[in-house]
């Protein structure tokens, strides 16, 4: 019988592509030789869509007095804006059009990477006006994105295989598909419950002693352009707070694990550490 959303076939191939085949599994990403396979497939046949929405337009009030004369996601990290490490991110993937959100401060992001072509990217801008909170920030973006796309957050430096991600997000029936990761104190960040590849529980920074799990969003989504039916009027209104728990009561909003570095630099303890620990590539 074949599994939800397959078909079950039975295919013939040269002996010599079996061993390729085979050294793609590694039992966690790749499974087996049947996912093996269906991966090489999806990557030359699955969907491809290559627009990312970065969301820079936050004021960094906890990053002050660094955030007085740089926004957030310019802070330097080894001699470099946050912010490159992200574009670098999603350029080394195939994300050649970027859309990026900026509010405070925005035009000192603009100056520095101007329309993206000395970093191999194209970049266009939207000027966030006044404090429209993250859903807020997404519906400016309405008109930009007719398709499936990548969300980022300015302030995130992340080890993320956006392939895998990207394809992960095609094999499930969520209109959003978020990156989680483990963190020993969840309290700060939006936390889930997750069954199986579902996100059946999001609750935006829980209370001390009240969070469920370690498993924690990590701030980049694959959205499909379902989702912006399902932003609030109302601004401010907030993605963590007002849209993620009810697409999880819906079953319309999944999880994709990994275990790569992960920062999300919105303290100075959380940017000392990046100093120290984050791996240059």
């Amino acid at each position: 019988m074949a599994s939800q959303g397959r078909n079950r076939l039975t295919i013939t191939l040269r002996k010599d592509l079996l061993p390729l085949v085979d050294s793609l599994v590694d039992g966690t990403t790749i499974r087996n030789r049947s996912h093996a396979i269906e991966y090489v497939l999806s990557q030359h046949l699955g969907p491809k869509f290559h627009h990312a929405l970065i969301l820079a337009g936050g004021e960094g009030v906890k990053l002050r007095p660094f955030t007085y004369e740089l926004p957030k996601s310019m802070i330097p990290v080894k001699g470099r804006p946050i912010l490159e490490y992200v574009v670098d991110l999603l350029r080394e993937y195939g994300f050649r059009k970027i859309t990026l959100l900026t509010g405070h401060l925005g035009d000192k992001i603009q100056q520095h990477f101007g329309d993206g072509s000395k970093f191999g990217v194209q970049i266009d801008y939207i000027e966030e006006k006044g404090t429209v909170g993250t859903a807020g920030a997404l519906r400016a973006a309405r008109g930009h994105f007719k398709d499936t796309f990548l969300l980022i957050y300015g302030d995130v430096l992340a080890d993320l295989n956006l392939r895998d991600f990207v394809d992960f997000h095609s094999s499930h029936n969520g209109i959003v598909t978020t990156a989680v990761t483990t963190v020993a104190d969840p309290s700060g960040f939006g936390v889930v419950r997750l069954h199986g590849p579902q996100i059946v529980d999001y609750v935006e920074k829980p209370d001390e002693g009240t969070q469920r799990s370690h498993i924690v969003s990590a701030g980049i989504h694959v959205m499909e352009p379902e989702i912006f039916a399902e932003l609030p009027n109302r601004s401010p209104a907030s993605l963590e707070r007002d849209v993620f728990p009810r697409l999880a009561r819906k079953n319309k909003l999944v999880g994709y694990p990994f275990e790569g570095q992960w920062f999300d630099v919105s303290t100075p303890e959380v940017y000392e550490r990046v100093i120290k620990e984050w791996q240059q590539e």
